[in-house]
């Protein structure tokens, strides 16, 4: 399945420079698909996932076949995960990393040494892919790091540095990336255009121009009046932000903005991403941005992807066959009350001043989408896709704990080395 950003993923190996917010890293790995019509690429998705849920649910104890099937198909019909796996997006991997880092931080012991190299590399990649992703990830071992004083027993050292080290490589991975492509040494650029969006869709870019265009000459100051009510609809729709030359002609002035109007307004700017936090903890809907109308996309497809168009046009989803709706009146729920009993977990954990492997990472997993709200929803803006991209992970979680309150959990079972 595509979305609208995957056709800026796609185009990075023929338009070779960068763009805000896609990762070249994962533009290689589109690329190293297309020969296979992309089946390469969910090959390998479908193989990570099930690899990393099978590792968790060994490292718990449930390593019966008809055990782990049964997991698996109340993630596969309830979550969106088996969507996320089929999607040409970088999303499929933040969850994946964030149990790759607590399997390492929680359950390095357990593990074999290709598991470890698998969940090394699994984290570097992932980081590479998105800054987000990268940003939640640093969080999570920050938060490793803080608690393993006081839970010595429990947190691996050892996991933690392996962790800290693939976030290394990940970076090292990007920017060899971005310097292969652009002959420079740098980062995947658009971090304060995309905070820009936050706060126009907030109001807040329309009273700092209402304040300061008297007296300063900026680009946007004569349409100040005409801003798009989202940032979607001013970065990636028919807006001023086109006429001003996009990303080219506007980035510094959205940065400088950005960053001025952080400064202007502190009081207001905590309350707008307050409210954008709280709103994205909310939103994980499946299947955001997954229809017929994503013409940047097509576009890339018919410049630099002819031979595939025949299919691509054949389609289900290009036909206008999917439909979410009736499937997130299953997964939103299941989601919203997921998160909800992994945090009474939590709570459980604290109130008997003793945690299990259990709890922690169900407190893991709750930081993870704490993080990922703040950096997707406060900076970027609430979408559903965000927080569909970790909602699984909560599911995944309170399938094994009641797995383990019915006793169907056996500690001495065979262990199952995929590898």
């Amino acid at each position: 399945m595509l979305q609208w950003d995957t056709g800026g993923y796609l185009a990075r190996w023929y338009e070779g420079y960068l763009v805000p917010s896609r990762s070249t890293v994962f533009g290689l790995y589109l690329h190293f698909g297309e020969s296979s019509y992309f089946w390469i690429n969910l090959g390998l998705q479908a193989f990570a996932t099930l690899w990393v849920i099978l590792i968790a649910l060994r490292g718990f104890g449930i390593a019966r076949p008809w055990k782990i099937v049964a997991v698996a198909s109340v993630l596969c019909a309830a979550t969106s995960l088996p969507w996320l796996t089929s999607l040409l997006l970088t999303d499929i991997f933040a969850g994946l990393a964030v149990l790759a880092v607590m399997l390492l931080a929680l359950t390095s012991s357990r593990l074999s040494r290709i598991e470890t190299i698998f969940l090394f590399w699994l984290i570097a990649f992932s980081a590479a892919t998105h800054s987000a992703t990268l940003a939640v990830l640093i969080g999570l071992c920050l938060l490793g790091t803080i608690a393993r004083p006081l839970l010595r027993t429990r947190i691996s050292g050892k996991g933690l540095l392996q962790s800290i080290a693939g976030l290394a490589a990940g970076a090292l991975m990007l920017l060899a990336s971005n310097y292969w492509f652009s002959g420079t040494i740098a980062w995947t650029p658009g971090g304060p255009s995309i905070a820009f969006g936050r706060m126009l869709q907030d109001g807040i870019v329309a009273r700092y121009l209402n304040d300061h265009c008297p007296a300063m000459k900026l680009k946007l100051c004569p349409y100040r009046n005409e801003l798009p009510a989202t940032a979607d609809q001013f970065l990636w729709g028919k807006s001023v932000f086109n006429t001003l030359g996009r990303f080219k002609g506007l980035s510094d002035e959205m940065a400088f903005i950005a960053g001025h109007a952080l400064i202007e307004y502190p009081g207001l700017q905590i309350r707008t991403a307050a409210v954008a936090t709280a709103q994205q903890l909310a939103m994980v809907a499946t299947g955001e941005g997954v229809h017929n109308r994503i013409g940047h996309t097509y576009g890339i497809f018919e410049h630099f992807l002819r031979d595939q168009l025949k299919p691509l046009r054949m389609a289900r989803q290009q036909q206008g066959g999917i439909d979410f709706t009736t499937i997130n009146r299953l997964h939103v729920p299941v989601a919203l009350l997921s998160a909800l009993a992994m945090l009474a977990l939590t709570g459980a954990a604290i109130r008997r001043r003793k945690a299990d492997d259990l709890s922690l990472f169900a407190a893991g997993a709750a930081a993870a989408i704490f993080g990922n709200a703040i950096v997707c929803g406060a900076l970027s803006g609430p979408h559903d896709r965000y927080g569909a991209r970790l909602a699984w992970v909560a599911t995944l979680i309170v399938c094994i704990a009641i797995v383990r309150q019915l006793n169907w959990h056996d500690e001495t079972e065979a262990v199952i080395h995929p590898a």
